[in-house]
């Protein structure tokens, strides 16, 4: 059965707007694992506009699951992670300017950076996930320089405006799954995945894990954290609440 991490970036980004101490990401996590999560997953931005280092700490003394911290390859950055030593290291591209992540890593023209951040957490014996989109070229080249996960964008296919973009969307991700799996690579997925396009997703049997957030937490605006975990659960296993 697909695996459901849970990004509990926006409660930080709620509690930032306030610039207060509430809501706290770290007190969300735990019911998030309480629901049933299998990752709790952060990014730590560079400029800190939401996760911030306190949180961090504390995210990796109390989850029980699994610790994914998103991160782009800046110095500052990895050294916190190899100091933090989370259960695994999803490297994303990061722009200051942006809402959220935009698109995937370009791995071909970072090759030798990349491989080079890789190798040093490695060293660290942490797991080293690359955030790519759909695309054979930039999986393959994750492969050859020491990616021990892809985890395939799906923006794209969660934008889609009507049914034959999203199919279009979902027959890439799909190849790219293949290509992923047949490349030695674990494979996991994530972005703008929710209540209504997620189950097609998790219906591909090589992706070990989705990772969700936002729309997890707008639904648990309206009928909890605990419910909405619950609910998209219940659409990655394909069960009955």
């Amino acid at each position: 059965m697909i695996k459901l991490a849970i990004n509990v970036d926006h409660v930080a980004t709620l509690r930032q707007a306030r610039g207060i101490d509430e809501p706290d990401p770290v007190f969300a996590a735990g019911i998030c694992e309480l629901a049933g999560a299998a990752g709790i997953v952060v990014h730590l931005r560079e400029d800190r506009r939401h996760i911030q280092d306190r949180d961090i700490m504390l995210l990796r003394q109390t989850v029980k699951t699994k610790l994914n911290l998103e991160m782009g390859a800046a110095e500052e950055i990895i050294q916190i992670a190899l100091q933090l030593k989370p259960d695994m290291v999803t490297l994303v591209p990061e722009k200051r300017a942006e809402l959220t992540t935009e698109g995937g890593l370009d791995v071909i023209g970072q090759e030798k950076h990349l491989s080079d951040v890789i190798a040093r957490m490695k060293a660290a014996e942490i797991p080293v996930s690359l955030f790519i989109d759909p695309d054979a070229g930039q999986i393959r080249t994750s492969a050859r320089i020491g990616a021990t996960f892809v985890e395939i964008h799906t923006g794209r296919y969660s934008d889609a405006q009507n049914a034959k973009e999203e199919d279009s969307e979902f027959s890439l991700i799909a190849e790219a799954v293949d290509t992923a799996h047949e490349a030695g690579l674990r494979i996991n997925a994530g972005h703008g995945l929710n209540y209504r396009n997620t189950a097609r997703i998790a219906a591909l049997s090589k992706i070990e894990e989705l990772s969700i957030g936002h729309a997890v937490m707008a639904r648990a605006i309206y009928v909890g954290l605990d419910q909405a975990v619950r609910e998209m659960l219940a659409l990655c296993s394909c069960i009955t609440i």
